[in-house]
């Protein structure tokens, strides 16, 4: 994590490259019966962290590291980089492969996954919302997460 951060940090050397704050956030979680009986009670999950982004034209490059407090209170530690694609003049659709660390999935081992998101920008913050598929026993039920990004003054 700690070798993450530093390559986030040393990334904003770019000219076009903003940093951010993430604050995290909500979850919702579509079975919300069989997510309470999995220990999955909390749709309020605060945490903080870094988001790092290269603008472009038609395509935004960007990379987090963050812990949060996840579904069922234990502390999910993320770093991940992706892509989005302007699809309108503040609207951005994309998508990003996250390595993801949680007692609460897959058994509480790290694992890499492919994630889509959708942002919503407003001059200096950012809406994201994703979605987090079931899928086997890395994640057990579907879930939309949604939290925001601070942008920093330049």
């Amino acid at each position: 994590m700690r070798f993450a951060l530093l390559a986030l940090l040393l990334c904003t050397a770019t000219a076009r490259a903003e940093l951010g704050i993430n604050v995290y956030g909500l979850s919702y979680h579509f079975d919300r019966d069989k997510a309470r009986e999995r220990g999955l009670k909390h749709e309020v999950n605060p945490g903080l962290g870094i988001r790092w982004r290269e603008k472009g034209d038609k395509v935004d490059f960007f990379a987090d590291v963050g812990a949060y407090r996840d579904s069922a209170a234990h502390t999910a530690k993320i770093a991940g980089g992706g892509a989005l694609w302007h699809a309108s003049e503040r609207l951005r659709l994309g998508g990003a492969l996250v390595l993801f660390k949680s007692e609460t999935y897959n058994l509480g081992n790290a694992f890499i996954t492919p994630v889509p998101l959708a942002a919503y920008e407003l001059r200096r913050v950012t809406l994201n919302l994703v979605y987090l598929p079931k899928w086997r026993d890395k994640n057990t039920i579907n879930l939309l997460g949604a939290w925001i990004t601070i942008w920093l003054p330049e």
